[in-house]
């Protein structure tokens, strides 16, 4: 298997054109990722403090419109 150290130097040799392809394609898969992540914790109710909270928030005029 790939090490990040054997990644990395790759990267660092890589023609600047090819350079642009990797980070947007990496752009999109780390993207792709962060949202996987969101919605497992959106469904486990992680982030149900955070919108509890926000709601409070509102109803108490705390918040300042955009």
């Amino acid at each position: 298997m790939t090490t990040v150290q054997e990644i990395e130097k790759a990267v660092k040799h890589l023609p600047e054109d090819e350079l642009h392809s990797f980070r947007s394609w990496f752009e999109d898969f780390d993207a792709q990722a962060w949202d996987k992540q969101i919605e497992q914790d959106v469904r486990s109710g992680k982030l149900d403090v955070f919108a509890d909270q926000a709601v409070k928030d509102l109803k108490a005029n705390k918040c300042t419109r955009l």
